[in-house]
C-alpha cells in the first residue's frame, strides 16, 4: 500500500487505541464506585477509518431485580426498627415493668391480702401493685404513640426525599435525552440516572419503563405514575401528635393515595411502605390489645350497687379499683382506655383515700360497700377480686389476637404476639437484605468493573499502541529515504 495510506492507517490506529486506553483508565477509576457501570470502547470501521464508540454495560432484568430487592429490604428494615423500639420500651412477660408482669404482681398481692384481710400493709401493697399496673399500661400506650409519631415523621421525611430524588432524576433523564439526540456519549448520565433510581427505590417501590430516545418513565410498584416526562408531586401532611384513635394522613401522588387501607393503589415496597404499615397497622393492633387489658381490669374490679334494681336510687355497677378518669362511671368504650386508666382516688392514700375500701368496697359510696359490718377479717371481696382475675373472659381487640383467656393469659399472649411480630419482621428483614446483596452482586458481576481484567486489557492496548507507533516510525523513515533520493 502507499505510504500516505499507511500513514493514515497508523494514525487512525493510534487515535483509536488511545481512546480505548482512556476508556479502560476510566473503568479502573470507577471500579470502587457501586453506581458505576463498565464502559465498553468498540471499534467501528468507516469511510474515514476506524472510530471508537463508547457504550455502557447493562442488564435491565438484573437492575430491575436490584431495585425491587432494595425496596423490599428498606421497607422490612423500617418496620423492624419500629417494632424493636416498641418491644424495648414496653418489655415482655420477663420484664418486671411490663403489663403482664405487673398483672402477675397484683394477683399475688391480692392473694396475700385475702389470706390476711386485717393486715393494712398487705392491702396497701395490693393498691400499690394496682397503681404500678395502671402506670405500666399508661407507659405502654405512650410508647405506642411515640413510635407512631416517629413513623409519621419518617413518612414526611421520606416524601420530601422522594420529591428531591424525582427532581434529580428529571435533570439526569433530560441529559440522557439530549446526549442521545446529539449522538454524544451519555454513559455517565445513564450512571447518574441509575444512582438516583437506586436511592429512590429505597424510599418507595418502583418500576421503570425505557422509552425511545433515552427517555424513561417511573411508576410505583402499585402502578401510580411518579415520573412521565416530568416529576409528579408526592404530598404528605404529618400529624401534629398521636393519641388513641388518631388516624395518620395518607401519602398521595398527584392526589392519589398510595398508603393506608383506603388506598386504591397501595404501595408495598420501600421505607415509606414499611413506616405506613408500622404507623397504621402493627402499633394500632398492639394498642388495641393494651386497651382490652385495661377494659378487662376496669370490669373485673368494678363495684356492685347493693340496692335492688327496683330502688329509685339504684345506679348499677360502677368503677372500682381502676377508673378511666374522674368519677366512677364505667367507660362506654375501651378505645384509648390504656392511656386513661388510673387508680381510683378513693383507694389511693396519696389522694386522700383509704386502702380499706379494697377489702370492704364502697369506693362509690356506702351503697357499694360489700362488707356488711366492720369485720376486719372480711375476706370475701378480696377473694372475689382474685377469682375474677383468674376467670376466663372473651377478648376482642381486633383480628390479630381474638381469644378467650384469663387476664394474665391474655396479657402474656399480647406480649408474646409483639415479640413474635418483631421476630417475624427480623427474619423478613434478614431475608430481604440477603436477596438485595445477591442481586447487587449479580448486577456488579454483569456490569461492574473487574480491575484485573482492565489491567490486562490496558497492557494489550499498550502493545497495540506500540505497534502502531512503530508503523508510523517506519513510514517516517521511508519518507525520509524517499526525499533523500529525490534530492
Amino acid at each position: 500500500m502507499g505510504l500516505s495510506l499507511a500513514l493514515t492507517t497508523a494514525r487512525s490506529a493510534l487515535l483509536a487505541t488511545s481512546s480505548q486506553i482512556a476508556t479502560s483508565a476510566r473503568n479502573t477509576a470507577g471500579a470502587n464506585d457501586p453506581g458505576y457501570s463498565r464502559k465498553i470502547a468498540t471499534l467501528v470501521t468507516g469511510a474515514g477509518g476506524a472510530t471508537v464508540v463508547v457504550t455502557r454495560a447493562s442488564d435491565a432484568a438484573l437492575f430491575a431485580r436490584t431495585l425491587s430487592a432494595g425496596a423490599a429490604s428498606a421497607g422490612a428494615q423500617a418496620l423492624l426498627d419500629g417494632l424493636t423500639a416498641l418491644s424495648r420500651t414496653v418489655g415482655d412477660t420477663a420484664d418486671a415493668g411490663s403489663p403482664a408482669a405487673r398483672l402477675g404482681a397484683l394477683n399475688a398481692a391480692l392473694q396475700a391480702a385475702a389470706n390476711r384481710p386485717d393486715d393494712a400493709e398487705l392491702a396497701r401493697a395490693a393498691v400499690e401493685s394496682a397503681r404500678d399496673l395502671a402506670a405500666s399500661l399508661n407507659g405502654a400506650a405512650a410508647a405506642v404513640h411515640d413510635v407512631r409519631a416517629q413513623a409519621d415523621q419518617g413518612m414526611a421525611d421520606s416524601a420530601a426525599r422522594i420529591n428531591d430524588l424525582l427532581g434529580q432524576f428529571d435533570r439526569a433523564n433530560r441529559a440522557v435525552m439530549r446526549g442521545t439526540a446529539s449522538g454524544q456519549d451519555v454513559s455517565d448520565s445513564l450512571d447518574d440516572r441509575d444512582r438516583v433510581l437506586s436511592q429512590l427505590s429505597e424510599e418507595i417501590g418502583i418500576r421503570v419503563d425505557n422509552r425511545p430516545g433515552g427517555d424513561m418513565a417511573i411508576t410505583t410498584d402499585s402502578g401510580v405514575a411518579l415520573y412521565d416526562r416530568g416529576a409528579r408531586t408526592v404530598s404528605f401532611t404529618p400529624s401534629a401528635g398521636f393519641s388513641a384513635g388518631t388516624a395518620g394522613a395518607a401519602v398521595t401522588v398527584d392526589g392519589v393515595p398510595v398508603t393506608g387501607a383506603a388506598s386504591p393503589m397501595r404501595i408495598t415496597g420501600g421505607r415509606l411502605a414499611g413506616l405506613a404499615s408500622l404507623r397504621d397497622e402493627t402499633t394500632v393492633a398492639y394498642e388495641n390489645q393494651l386497651d382490652a387489658i385495661a377494659a378487662a381490669l376496669v370490669d373485673a374490679f368494678q363495684e356492685t350497687d347493693t340496692r335492688s334494681p327496683g330502688d329509685p336510687l339504684y345506679q348499677g355497677p360502677a368503677a372500682g379499683l381502676f377508673t378511666a378518669g374522674a368519677g366512677g362511671a364505667l367507660p362506654a368504650s375501651q378505645a384509648g382506655l390504656a392511656t386513661r386508666i388510673s387508680l381510683n382516688a378513693a383507694a389511693d392514700p396519696q389522694a386522700g383515700g383509704t386502702v380499706a375500701t379494697l377489702r370492704d368496697g364502697g369506693m362509690n359510696g356506702s351503697a357499694y360497700r360489700a362488707n356488711p359490718g366492720t369485720d376486719a377479717a372480711y375476706a370475701d371481696r378480696l377473694r372475689d377480686l382474685a377469682s375474677r382475675l383468674a376467670t376466663a373472659r372473651s377478648f376482642d381487640p381486633g383480628p390479630s389476637l381474638r381469644e378467650t383467656a384469663t387476664l394474665a393469659g391474655f396479657a402474656a399472649d399480647s406480649a408474646g404476639w409483639l415479640e413474635a411480630t418483631r421476630k417475624a419482621a427480623s427474619t423478613d428483614s434478614a431475608y430481604q437484605t440477603t436477596l438485595l446483596s445477591r442481586a447487587s452482586d449479580a448486577l456488579s458481576n454483569a456490569v461492574g468493573v473487574n480491575g484485573d481484567d482492565e489491567i490486562a486489557l490496558t497492557l494489550q492496548l499498550e502493545r497495540s499502541y506500540t505497534a502502531s507507533a512503530k508503523i508510523l516510525t517506519m513510514v517516517d523513515d521511508l519518507l525520509k529515504t524517499l526525499l533523500d533520493a529525490v534530492r
